[in-house]
């Protein structure tokens, strides 16, 4: 690893701290947007006519190859001119791709929203952070909803990341570092979250994005989980529920990864996740995920959000463990 893995190290816990306390600006330029306008530009040229499916591995290849080129190419050119510039572009991608922060915003605009009553305001919030159809969901429905995004993003847009990141500080390849490594990781999940679907038109259009996605986060899922479980008993929660309802649940998904973080929630809180949900005009019918012990509350969506940054704590105490022992030898 040498000097370049403890600079990266450093990178890395800058940019948790630095998403903890500014999460996504405004004002700073996301890479996720500029994926997803390169992933909008090829799906309209793309995805029509036939071989949709092999237009769809096409798509994942491009956006891919067009990831890790550019970011690279960037890190290179860079770090030529000076360190600095350098280390802050490798700041910029560690920071921008933690989503904590902007997702504790977010569902707390949901849960504020149901607060005060405005239900219609709370069904607008919800429906920019899923893709089911909204617009005549219940306030429990609503909750649920909300629990499950942000458990299935505490490993998509947290705990994900960061294990990339750390894979990263150990692979020999120069073009493969945490901050490239992490950006493909991003790309794939945005990918997934555009194309992704198991409706038209994006059936088998969607299929290699999806199936990748998937494999990506096979392990983040359910080392993650392990996480939030341990997490969850730092908060003072039933860690013995949540290991059984993980245990017994946590293949309760069309996606293989997906039930395993809202399993542990749902067992952690007592609570059912899951069910029914409709998209694009379609129900699509799904288990359920957890026993109805107590009643869904708007309190579940904070008790949701503190157990992903206390998940996220513990994986960061967990790899400075790791990097002195890794240091010291």
């Amino acid at each position: 690893m040498g000097a370049g893995g403890g600079f990266w190290f450093c990178l890395i816990f800058l940019g948790v701290l630095l998403d903890w306390v500014f999460g996504d600006p405004r004002w700073l330029p996301h890479p996720i947007i500029a994926m997803g306008k390169t992933i909008s530009f090829l799906n309209e040229k793309l995805n029509r006519g036939n071989h949709r499916k092999a237009k769809g591995f096409l798509l994942l290849f491009l956006v891919l190859g067009l990831t890790g080129g550019i970011v690279f190419s960037i890190q290179y050119l860079l770090y030529q001119v000076h360190i600095a510039l350098y280390l802050i572009f490798n700041l910029y991608l560690v920071s921008t791709s933690l989503a904590a922060k902007t997702l504790a915003v977010e569902v707390h605009k949901v849960k504020n929203a149901l607060m005060s009553g405005n239900l219609a305001e709370a069904r607008v919030q919800v429906g920019y952070l899923v893709g089911r159809d909204t617009t005549e969901l219940t306030e429990k429905e609503i909750i649920r909803a909300t629990v499950e995004t942000t458990a299935e993003n505490t490993i998509d847009g947290v705990l994900a990341p960061l294990f990339y990141m750390f894979i990263g500080l150990f692979i020999p390849v120069v073009w493969l570092n945490p901050g490239v490594l992490v950006m493909l990781y991003k790309a794939t999940n945005t990918l997934d979250s555009m194309v992704g679907y198991v409706q038209e038109p994006y059936k088998d259009f969607g299929y290699a994005s999806a199936k990748f996605d998937d494999l990506l986060n096979i392990i983040p899922a359910r080392i993650g989980s392990i996480f939030m479980l341990l997490g969850g008993m730092v908060l003072g929660l039933n860690i013995k529920e949540g290991y059984r309802i993980y245990k017994r649940d946590r293949y309760n998904h069309k996606s293989p990864n997906s039930a395993h973080p809202e399993s542990v929630v749902a067992g952690l809180l007592g609570i059912r996740l899951g069910g029914n949900n409709q998209y694009f005009g379609e129900v699509l019918e799904k288990p359920t995920i957890g026993d109805h012990i107590n009643p869904l509350v708007v309190f579940d969506i904070r008790e949701t959000v503190s157990i992903m940054y206390s998940s996220e704590v513990l994986v960061v105490i967990f790899s400075v463990i790791m990097a002195i022992l890794v240091f010291s030898f």
